[in-house]
């Protein structure tokens, strides 16, 4: 169901407390935990119920609490220490300050990806692909590398999963509501929302750019849902990875061609696109037809200078994992390209095809990025081989291991996924080099100065808190369900939190191999049913909706 109206609800923080709104805009505080603690602090209860939203929690918190918290000496203090903290962050010089020193203004990289994972309260992710994609944009904040991001905003997001009294995964799809979002829209110079159109058999789709602050890196995301458009464009933005092959081709049309939109309505002119899988590839045909208008160029010499700029990084180890365009739905969205490029419509079709000459064969985005990008990697060692393996066709006289798909292993945004016990833990042995210069291996060697027992017993505290968490929610899924009274009670005593815990944690796609563990039943009944050495195992993870495999 689409909002009627919005009203749009804004706290009256008491002028002490005039900070918070700043920092709960910032996505900075999702990898603070002296800001995640302070607005725990200010209520707990509401900062679980809101799903960790500060602006959300801001905007329903009681004024007595408001006032409460303003008049509490503790409260202030907190709140100036974290306050100094996000402005040192925010002002100080960065690695990139120090290595790029005057670089011109208005030049940047631009991140485009489907999804981007910064906080639990933005639900626009659903797996490693955006996990990847926040952590590089939180990574570049720290560096302060002029990078922005690109992509869409999902007014129902990924979905929320629940399971039926028999297991089976269920699907909901709650309306976000965007203006409780630690986002903002973005105002063009008359202080009006600032749209984009994209062209589209007939019309006109317009898409209005909210942005969010993730540090010092904007992200701006494209949002469809605005009057403008007709129902059926409004709803272009409404889920991740929903919808059949043309609603596919509409959102990767708004996310290519939208984003170097937005970036040429800002005035962001980007050194370097880089496209995190597939999805964002179009903006390679558009950069291609910008260049040729600009400096009345050919599509050849356009399509050379564009692809120096390109950077793919392409994820999906199956081929089923890529997305696919019928030669009639690129005729559809892309057949008016055809003439302004000055190509046919088969050395157009061709530049996404494994076979140019085969004229059934469909247009490969993952091919798409490929051919337009000077630069192509794989996510980890493993993976590159793969890669080499899987894309080997499109250079037949190459041996495999020379195919021009380079790889980058993974890393992660070291604040992020550290827990708050153990971030303090390395506070006191490591100092504070190990946030500021976590690639720097001196830093680390402090790590054999812990004393075993106290890494030991952070460790424990952890593993507590995890299987405290495992029986809540087990127990909310249990009442959901209408479980009797005898189960739901069971559930609090599920799990063993002195033993050895073994997590599993992922999308729940076939090649993702949940199931391996239970090849050797045997093997796997000893590991976990020795009373000596107790192993327990933790499985979690969504299956995408119409996948009825991943659900099995």
């Amino acid at each position: 169901m689409k909002p009627i109206r919005t009203f749009t609800v804004v706290p009256s923080l008491p002028p002490q407390l005039e900070c918070l709104r700043e920092m709960a805009y910032n996505l900075r505080w999702s990898w603070d935990h002296e800001t995640i603690q302070l607005f725990r602090r200010l209520d707990r209860s509401l900062w679980e119920e809101t799903n960790h939203n500060p602006v959300l929690m801001l905007g329903t918190t009681r004024q007595a609490y408001l006032r409460a918290a303003a008049a509490d000496r503790g409260f202030l203090a907190h709140l100036e220490r974290a306050s100094e903290r996000f402005r040192r962050y925010m002002e100080q010089s960065t690695w990139y300050d120090h290595c790029m020193p005057g670089q011109p203004g208005g030049r940047c990289i631009a991140y485009f990806s489907a999804e981007f994972a910064l906080a639990e309260c933005i639900p626009v992710y659903s797996g490693g692909l955006g996990i990847l994609a926040g952590d590089h944009l939180k990574s570049a904040s720290d560096l302060g590398l002029p990078m922005v991001g690109i992509g869409l905003l999902y007014q129902e997001g990924y979905f929320r999963q629940y399971l039926s009294a028999d297991g089976w995964q269920q699907e909901s799809y709650p309306i976000n509501d965007l203006y409780n979002l630690p986002i903002q829209l973005r105002r063009d110079e008359n202080d009006k929302p600032l749209t984009i159109s994209v062209e589209f058999p007939g019309r006109q789709v317009k898409a209005q750019v909210w942005q969010a602050d993730v540090g010092r890196v904007p992200l701006f995301l494209l949002d469809t849902n605005i009057p403008e458009n007709n129902r059926e464009d409004q709803d272009i933005t409404d889920e991740l990875y929903g919808g059949d092959q043309e609603m596919r081709i509409k959102q990767e049309l708004i996310l290519g061609v939208g984003g170097i939109h937005t970036l040429d309505a800002i005035g962001l002119l980007p050194s370097v696109c880089h496209m995190n899988e597939g999805h964002s590839a179009f903006l390679a045909i558009e950069r291609i037809r910008m260049m040729m208008e600009q400096h009345n160029l050919s599509f050849t010499e356009a399509r050379e200078a564009v692809t120096a700029s390109n950077v793919f990084t392409t994820h999906t180890p199956v081929p089923a994992g890529i997305d696919l365009f019928p030669p009639h739905l690129i005729d559809k969205y892309f057949g008016h390209y055809y003439d302004i490029l000055g190509v046919s419509r088969n050395e157009f079709l061709a530049l996404g095809r494994a076979n140019p000459y085969d004229e059934g064969e469909p247009l490969n985005m993952a091919i798409l990025a490929m051919h337009l990008a000077s630069y192509t990697n794989s996510v980890s060692q493993l993976h590159g081989q793969v890669a080499r393996g899987m894309w080997q066709g499109l250079w037949p006289d190459v041996p495999q291991d020379e195919v021009p798909i380079d790889h980058i292993t993974n890393g992660v945004h070291i604040p992020s996924w550290v827990s708050r016990d153990m971030a303090e833990l390395y506070d006191r042995y490591l100092g504070p080099r190990w946030q500021e210069d976590p690639a720097d291996q001196t830093v680390w060697e402090g790590i054999d100065k812990i004393p075993d027992g106290e890494l030991w017993r952070t460790h424990e505290r952890r593993r507590e808190r995890l299987v405290a968490i495992a029986r809540r929610k087990l127990r909310q899924q249990l009442e959901n369900r209408g479980a009797p009274p005898a189960e739901i009670d069971a559930a609090s005593e599920v799990l063993d939190p002195e033993a050895l815990t073994i997590g599993f944690a992922r999308r729940f796609a076939t090649y993702k191999r949940s199931t391996l563990i239970f090849r050797d039943v045997e093997r796997l009944a000893r590991i976990v049913g020795d009373p000596q050495r107790p192993v327990q195992i933790i499985f979690a993870g969504k299956a995408h909706p119409m996948t009825r495999q991943a659900k099995n």
